[in-house]
């Protein structure tokens, strides 16, 4: 708690994450209206009582689409970033303890693939594969592993020299035993740092990708169609735009609150 206290932006990046766990969890019992229930006769409705967020042009229930569509962005991220750090871990892994050609031919390969605009990278890939979810979970999570391909391998090339595990090594420790009991706990940190910069940085991404209709396609709510959806009516009704946009806004600035009272943190014990 003392810590926290301390360190402003673990304690408020904590706490909007959790919100937003919270909502992505339980934010649909909340709202009491189907998010794809059209009623033309509250088309583009203003934010009241019955509406907190007003309707669309079609009559559906904003603050309902809001809700459900934490749980898809969010579901969209985290599956993203599983995916991509254990697949970037296990590249850096090989890397890393290979050495020689195994390390330089990866790492060749790596930064062919970093040579490319992440999100371009990732338009491309979902434009091939077609919208879908998860045809953007692999879209996404191809621009997202080398990252922690490149951290594992660095922190790896870097531990290995250490005299604790020179030690181990001469006394008859196994290889997986070395990485198991004294790499992957050095290097779990700085992953953990990274993994919650990351969410942010693909909830902007499934975003972008969803408002260019390459992502979840209506009627299935996410807040990049959202906004693409209330461009239109931007003068009339901007609590269209407004309300997704400001929970990607929420979102990315609590993840990355988080990531970084989270390297502050692990900067101090150091």
């Amino acid at each position: 708690m003392k810590g926290m206290a301390r360190n402003p932006s673990l304690t408020v990046g904590t706490a909007i994450v959790a919100m937003l766990l919270l909502v992505a969890a339980l934010g649909p019992l909340a709202a009491r209206s189907d998010p794809t229930a059209i009623n033309l006769a509250e088309s583009l409705a203003r934010p009241g009582i019955g509406h907190p967020f007003g309707c669309d042009a079609l009559g559906r229930d904003v603050f309902a689409r809001v809700m459900y569509g934490a749980r898809l962005s969010l579901g969209v991220s985290l599956s993203v970033v599983a995916l991509s750090l254990v697949v970037g871990s296990l590249v850096g892994a090989i890397a890393g303890l290979a050495g020689g050609w195994i390390d330089e031919t990866i790492m060749r390969a790596v930064d062919i693939v970093l040579a490319f605009p992440g999100i371009l990278l990732a338009i491309a890939l979902a434009a091939i594969l077609g919208p879908g979810i998860v045809d953007l979970i692999v879209a996404l999570s191809a621009m997202g592993w080398t990252t922690y391909a490149r951290l594992v391998r660095g922190e790896l090339l870097s531990l290995r020299e250490r005299d604790y595990v020179q030690a181990a090594h001469v006394l008859g420790a196994s290889p997986s035993r070395v990485v198991i009991r004294h790499l992957l706990p050095a290097v779990a940190g700085p992953m953990a740092v990274q993994a919650t910069f990351g969410v942010g940085g693909i909830v902007a991404a499934e975003a972008a990708l969803s408002f260019l209709g390459l992502g979840a396609m209506p009627p299935t709510p996410s807040w990049g169609n959202m906004l693409d959806a209330g461009r239109a009516f931007m003068l009339v009704a901007p609590y269209l735009t407004m309300a997704p946009g400001i929970a990607i806004g929420v979102t990315i600035l609590g993840f990355n609150l988080l990531g970084d009272g989270l390297a502050q943190l692990a900067g101090t014990r150091s």
